[in-house]
């Protein structure tokens, strides 16, 4: 015999032996009895199925959803919850939006961190904008849109740079958080 029917014909022993010792492990087999002869059935192919032409809809952003899951891990293993509202642009209510703000509520303190987001249509967002800086507020033009902070001279809280409630207006939404600092910590719609 050649090389390679040896190797075929050891390659088949080993199979055979391999199957034989599988089958010996199993539970006794049961003496032959007489069974029915199978009968045939037909297999059909499986039917595409149609791509979908539209993206599933999104959620609606939530307290837990709006920022990333690490921070909510964070947060939670700290104590804290969070307290839901409608969001409001200055004396405006947004009620798509939502404003979250999170704190350990069996202690009474400022300690609290808020964020927001909301969408808004370009008209709203210039309109809320303008009515904002009327009110004291200072905007500031940026790569990632449009601030709006409240005037630093009446911030109660304010991040290392100085700036307290911050809008950021971008396209089709508006994010909030008590620094604006705290709105990189806003990531809603979720990215694909």
């Amino acid at each position: 015999m050649n090389r390679t029917a040896l190797t075929r014909a050891g390659a088949v022993l080993l199979l055979t032996g391999a199957l034989a010792a599988l089958t010996g492990c199993g539970a006794p087999s049961p003496e032959p009895t007489s069974s029915p002869t199978p009968t045939p059935t037909a297999t059909t192919a499986p039917q595409p199925t149609a791509a979908p032409t539209e993206e599933p809809p999104q959620a609606d952003p939530t307290c837990d959803t709006i920022i990333p899951p690490d921070v909510v891990v964070d947060f939670t293993d700290a104590g804290w919850t969070f307290e839901e509202d409608v969001f409001r642009l200055g004396a405006t209510e947004i009620p798509e939006g939502i404003t979250c703000t999170w704190g350990d509520a069996k202690v009474a303190s400022d300690n609290v961190q808020m964020f927001g987001w909301a969408p808004i249509s370009e008209q709203d967002s210039a309109r809320e904008q303008s009515a904002l800086v009327q009110e004291g507020w200072q905007r500031e033009e940026g790569e990632d849109g449009v601030f709006l902070t409240e005037n630093p001279d009446t911030a109660v809280n304010t991040d290392a740079d100085g700036y307290g409630w911050t809008y950021q207006f971008g396209d089709g939404w508006v994010k909030f958080a008590d620094t604006k600092q705290g709105l990189l910590l806003v990531e809603w719609p979720p990215a694909d």
